[in-house]
């Protein structure tokens, strides 16, 4: 923990704002300054504001902190910080309520951020992403360049979901989820989850008798243990259930994890014993199928025959015509759909290279034969094997 460069931090609704919506600039001070404080190199960590910590040393560029570090923050809040301005005394239910307060609370969100690293001399960069940006390559590649680029050019990226725009077809679901995507997506050493609890608790820790778990290697260190799904102040979208998966999807992929509170952050940042630490359980891998796995929502589904199942699941191959039985849903070319075996077991996912509408008249036949009387733009793969993830 102590020796990561690259660190993600994601912090919740509920660390940031009132329980009747607005910001609590007092709150994201706070933990402006143990961010301010971890990249200039402050082993104290403590959130001071004395002058030889403003305008720190990034304030004309120059990457990462004094001390090699480097923060993303995934920052949640845009729509808890819209509903008090628009006169709204609690999270609203249907979309198009919360994207008119996502658009109103992320200019403020943004505002206070810019503002309170400004004490610092720190720039900050707003990135808002949907799933869209992320499983498709180009898009997975810009947002890659982007996030990079700002980091190498001294600036902070604040991530979070681009909830003016995004629907239900197209959302993360969460920002604990997000995080986990996006530490893959910038090679991060360490995922550092803030929430209003110290650490993941094998019971409720309301109730007497539970005791906090401080490390957890796999996923057999939870087996028995009950995960609340919801968070205490209301107006976030999370629990430790979305943090334990989010835990889940970044350790498979090689990044390990810190849960503890937004009043602990210093203590994590710095590698101090805090909350709930989840061990590595795979390697890194630079590509970008973890999103296509976890970020994207199948639009459609085909489902294939044994055989295509074995080459797919087995092999690793790209899905030709010949293998498939059947098409459901309405998607483009491009959209991700889903694999499934001839029980409807989802098998794999992929970004299909054809309309919905086309699947039909190729059902079973040949990349040659189609070729030959629809034309070479047939003689293809219908989910390339590149932009393909077999499901565990």
């Amino acid at each position: 923990m102590a020796a990561a460069r690259r660190i993600v931090v994601k912090v919740g609704s509920s660390s940031l704002t009132t329980a009747a919506g607005g910001l609590d600039a007092d709150r994201v001070d706070a933990l402006v300054d143990v961010l301010a404080k971890v990249l200039d190199g402050d082993g104290k960590g403590d959130g001071g504001r004395d002058g030889d910590s403003k305008g720190g040393t990034n304030g004309k560029g120059g990457k990462g902190g004094t001390n090699g570090k480097e923060i993303v923050l995934v920052s949640s809040g845009a729509i808890a910080a819209g509903l008090a301005p628009l006169g709204l005394d609690r999270r609203p239910r249907d979309l198009a309520r919360q994207q008119a307060a996502a658009s109103v609370g992320q200019g403020l969100l943004v505002a206070r951020y810019t503002a309170s690293f400004a004490r610092y001399g720190r720039r900050v960069g707003q990135v808002l992403l949907t799933t869209d940006d992320t499983s498709r390559r180009a898009h997975y590649r810009n947002a890659t360049r982007t996030l990079d680029q700002l980091l190498a050019m001294g600036a902070l990226p604040i991530v979070n979901e681009n909830d003016t725009v995004a629907t239900d077809e197209i959302r993360f679901g969460d920002n604990d989820r997000l995080a986990a995507l996006v530490a893959h997506l910038v090679r991060a050493d360490l995922l550092v989850l803030l929430s209003d609890v110290d650490g993941l608790y094998d019971g409720d820790p309301r109730t007497p008798g539970t005791s906090r778990i401080d490390e957890v290697r796999g996923p057999e260190d939870l087996d028995g243990v009950s995960i609340g799904s919801a968070g205490r102040s209301g107006v976030g979208t999370g629990g430790m259930v979305t943090k334990v998966e989010a835990a889940r999807i970044a350790t498979a992929a090689g990044v390990p994890v810190v849960l503890t509170s937004a009043s602990r952050a210093g203590d994590a940042l710095l590698g101090r014993h805090t909350g709930t630490f989840f061990h590595r359980t795979g390697r890194r891998s630079a590509n970008r199928l973890l999103w296509l796995a976890h970020a994207s929502a199948p639009r459609g589904a085909l489902t294939l025959d044994d055989g295509a199942v074995r080459a797919v699941v087995e092999r690793r191959t790209s899905l030709l015509p010949a293998g498939i039985a059947a098409v459901e849903g309405e998607f483009t070319a491009g959209d991700p759909v889903e694999l499934r075996d001839t029980e409807g077991r989802p098998v794999a996912r992929g970004l299909v290279n054809f309309d919905a509408k086309e699947i039909p008249q190729l059902i079973g036949r040949s990349t040659r034969d189609l070729a030959r009387e629809l034309g070479p733009a047939y003689e293809r793969e219908v989910v390339h094997r590149d932009d393909l993830v077999v499901l565990d």
